[in-house]
């Protein structure tokens, strides 16, 4: 590889803030451990439906959060952008929910359009999710979660997507009284290290052997959340063409975009391993390349995969997403430095979307 991209990859913020995040993780939730998801706890109400609203990252955050709210509470959560908020919310918006603001920099408009519109127009009390403190934001939530430890030098979300997924996630074990879940999660950090070890050079001398035309990514139920923001991470830091869908439905159509030139990332789930199993065999068999990120995989998985990354964890299945994750976000930063891009300077994009 180039010098020049040699130095890229040696000095770029946003590989040190992927490689950052198990620290990240235990700052994160030691600081919330110290009072505040209690203090917080305290403070919300109880509501039949819990509303995860985000843009962009902040979104997929809202979908892998709605997933483990629902399996961690008994609790309907459902996930919406920020602009359906404000375009359809008869559509968007269930009577009398409890929203959730998702938000890294505190600072973007449509999310601060939403939580206005929530408070004043329906009489509802917003909780933010937030990587900072005296923003705008601040002004709009009734109650405030921070995890200050995540935010970010970069463009693109990294360890700021991971950070708040995970707090959510304390946030719903407290709730729904899951004591080993919420110790799972606590260890998660220390336990995600030798996987994050090992899928670094994995997916870095993976990418350096090989070029694709397109991507997609398949996940299914509390992954499906991070399909979509591995589908972002490859657009925002190589501006390539990736996809995102369920696992299943990529043989309903979506499959026709197949050909050797094609990456399709399969993550794997523990609850769907058989039928998610025989998609990835059969895309195998139409000439794909194959990268599949499995807790644990048996045999004919192993057989379908170009790239194994196995993470080997003992955390439950809801407590992993975070370390799913992970994979994609090098993929993208890779695959746009071998492309010769500056992944910390993505094109067209900015830390956040102000509008005038």
């Amino acid at each position: 590889m180039p010098s020049r991209k040699r130095s890229e990859v040696r000095d770029s913020a946003t590989l040190k803030e992927i490689l950052s995040q198990q620290q990240i993780w235990r700052s994160c939730l030691e600081e919330l451990d110290s009072g505040p998801l209690e203090q917080l706890n305290g403070k919300l109400p109880e509501a039949a439906d819990w509303l995860f609203v985000g843009c962009g990252s902040s979104y997929y955050i809202a979908l892998a959060a709605a997933a483990s709210w629902t399996h961690l509470t008994g609790l309907r959560a459902h996930a919406v952008p920020a602009s359906e908020v404000m375009l359809f919310p008869d559509l968007a918006v269930p009577p009398g929910s409890q929203p959730v603001l998702i938000t890294r920099s505190g600072r973007t408009t449509e999310i601060l359009q939403a939580g206005e519109f929530l408070t004043k127009q329906r009489g509802l009390a917003p909780l933010a999710i937030t990587c900072t403190e005296g923003e705008p934001v601040d002004h709009v939530a009734r109650h405030i979660l921070r995890v200050r430890p995540a935010d970010e030098q970069s463009t693109v979300m990294t360890r700021s997507f991971t950070s708040m997924l995970l707090a959510i996630q304390a946030l719903a074990a407290l709730r729904g009284n899951q004591k080993e879940f919420a110790v799972a999660l606590r260890h998660l950090p220390e336990e995600a290290q030798p996987a994050l070890d090992a899928m670094h050079p994995q997916i870095r001398d993976f990418v350096r052997k090989h070029r694709f035309a397109n991507y997609v990514f398949l996940g299914q139920g509390p992954l499906f959340g991070i399909a979509n923001e591995c589908m972002l991470k490859v657009k925002e830091m190589s501006c390539s063409t990736a996809q995102e869908f369920h696992t299943l439905e990529f043989r309903h159509g979506p499959k026709a975009v197949v050909e050797r030139k094609t990456l399709v990332t399969f993550l794997l789930s523990e609850t769907a391993a058989a039928p998610e199993g025989e998609v990835l065999r059969e895309i195998k068999a139409l000439g794909a390349a194959t990268l599949v990120v499995a807790n644990r995989a048996g045999e004919s998985v192993r057989a379908s995969a170009d790239l194994l990354v196995e993470l080997k964890l003992k955390a439950p299945e809801y407590a992993r997403p975070a370390v799913y994750l992970m994979a994609g976000q090098l993929l993208g930063y890779y695959t746009g430095a071998g492309k010769g891009l500056n992944p910390d300077q993505p094109r067209n994009l900015t830390r956040s979307v102000v509008l005038g």
